[in-house]
């Protein structure tokens, strides 16, 4: 009880006055420094002798030094003072140069394939001592209670109605297309909608029993059923796998455009009509107001945009 008592009487401003007096060796150089009459820095310098014990700062010659305790107080007033300002400096500003923050997120591997690459080459360029840590949306992961537990900066995705109890940052919109082998007979000959759903379809696997993605929970509202034939959890993969068979994979433009330079694959239009997908990225109201977590957001969207086909752009304007 006798230590929280004492505790009670030391405040930031007489740690400050200590190390400014103990560093300056001089009571009326202590005063200038920090703004104050000298009767003041007096008082505080007095209520420190008293808390400490100790005189603190005694005459030698025509100066005044540290006594050994004083001396040993030096170092960890400092201490205190360095923790204080980081202490709330952090929560105003962010530094991404200098910033030891450590981001985490996230992301639907649906994103353009070029998204995470660039996203991670922009942040350490930017904010070199700043780890990154990325998460996938698994069958398992609950991003809202990651959110708002702040496991996760924010998440990346696509959703048709994103939800309305976290804040919500939009990205990009993209029209909806099917992948196919060049050697699909679609590629030739084209297709209908009977057609369309009768082809062997790949689609990701769903991310709990009963689940459809987007492209099913569409056309259950069109009364329309495709024929799935495989069900893949790592999209990045898919691409691969149509182009050595006659699946089709049916997704955002962007991600299909990606990889008909370096895979033997065509992008066709949908017969079916289809909304644009849309992108977002999520956060929650506990990060909303932090400097570090707004700067990731605006690399977000810088990367996003950056990543943008023109018609694209134009059409999700």
């Amino acid at each position: 009880m006798k230590y929280i008592s004492m505790f009670d009487k030391i405040d930031l401003h007489l740690i400050r006055v200590l190390h400014t007096v103990l560093t300056e060796r001089s009571v009326s150089r202590a005063a200038l420094r920090l703004g104050m009459y000298q009767p003041a820095v007096s008082a505080a310098l007095k209520r420190l002798r008293e808390l400490a014990g100790d005189p603190l700062l005694v005459r030698s010659g025509a100066g005044m030094v540290p006594t050994v305790a004083g001396l040993r107080m030096i170092e960890p007033a400092a201490d205190i003072l360095r923790s204080a300002t980081v202490l709330f400096s952090d929560a105003r500003s962010f530094d991404p140069a200098t910033a030891q923050h450590s981001f985490s997120l996230a992301a639907s591997d649906y994103l353009d394939p070029l998204f995470l690459p660039q996203l991670v080459t922009q942040i350490k360029s930017l904010a070199p001592e700043c780890p990154i840590h990325i998460y996938p949306l698994s069958a398992d992961a609950d991003y809202r209670h990651q959110l708002a537990q702040g496991e996760v900066d924010v998440v990346i995705g696509n959703w048709p109605k994103p939800p309305d109890d976290l804040h919500l940052g939009r990205l990009f919109g993209d029209e909806v297309v099917s992948l196919v082998s060049h050697q699909h007979p679609a590629v030739r000959r084209g297709w209908d909608v009977e057609a369309w759903l009768a082809a062997e379809h790949i689609a990701p696997t769903p991310t709990h029993p009963g689940a459809r993605g987007v492209i099913d929970d569409h056309l259950v509202t069109q009364g329309l059923t495709r024929h799935i034939t495989v069900r893949c959890p790592h999209f990045g993969l898919i691409p691969a796998m149509v182009a050595g068979s006659l699946l089709v994979l049916t997704t955002g433009r962007q991600y299909c455009e990606r990889f008909t330079g370096v895979l033997p694959v065509q992008v066709l239009p949908c017969p079916v009509p289809f909304p644009r997908m849309m992108y977002y990225q999520l956060w929650h109201e506990r990060t909303h107001a932090s400097n570090a977590a707004r700067w990731l957001r605006e690399q977000i969207k810088s990367v996003a945009a950056s990543l943008r086909r023109p018609e694209t752009e134009a059409a999700a304007a």
